[in-house]
C-alpha cells in the first residue's frame, strides 16, 4: 500500500515557475502571488524588499536573472517555513513592480504573499 501511494504522490507532483525564473517542486497548483506598482526606482522597491524579507525571515539568496536586464532583481528567502521569492522591475522610467510569491511544500500562501507585499509598501511609504 506504501509503495502505491508513493507511486501516485510521485506522479502528481508537479513543478511551478517562481517569479524569480526558477522552478519548484508543487502538490498542489494554486494562487500563490501577488504584485505591486510604485513610484520609486528599482534599487529603492528591491532594498525594501530585502529589509522585509530579513526582518521577517531569512534572506537566502539574490540575484539578477540571466534572461533580463539590470531593471530586473529577485531574491528568495524563507519566512515562516514558506519559500518566498521576490522580482523587482521597472515599468517604466518612473514605475516599478515587485511580484512576491510564497508557497509551503505542499501548495501556494497568497495570504502570506499579500502580507509581504503590503509591508514593502509600507516600507517604501515611510522612507
Amino acid at each position: 500500500m506504501f509503495l502505491a501511494f508513493l507511486g501516485v504522490a510521485i506522479i502528481t507532483v508537479g513543478c511551478v515557475s517562481t517569479v524569480s525564473g526558477t522552478k519548484t517542486a508543487a502538490l498542489v497548483y494554486n494562487r500563490d502571488q501577488v504584485q505591486g506598482r510604485y513610484e520609486r526606482s528599482v534599487d529603492q522597491v528591491y532594498q525594501a524588499a530585502v529589509q522585509v524579507i530579513q526582518n521577517d525571515g531569512v534572506l537566502v539568496t539574490e540575484y539578477i536573472p540571466h534572461d533580463t536586464t539590470n531593471t530586473v532583481r529577485s531574491l528568495q528567502g524563507k519566512v515562516n517555513q514558506h519559500n518566498v521569492w521576490v522580482r523587482v522591475s521597472a515599468v517604466d522610467s518612473q514605475i516599478t513592480q515587485v511580484t512576491v510569491q510564497a508557497r509551503t511544500s505542499v501548495d501556494g500562501d497568497v495570504d502570506l504573499a499579500h502580507e509581504l507585499e503590503k509591508e514593502i509598501a509600507l516600507k517604501l511609504a515611510t522612507e
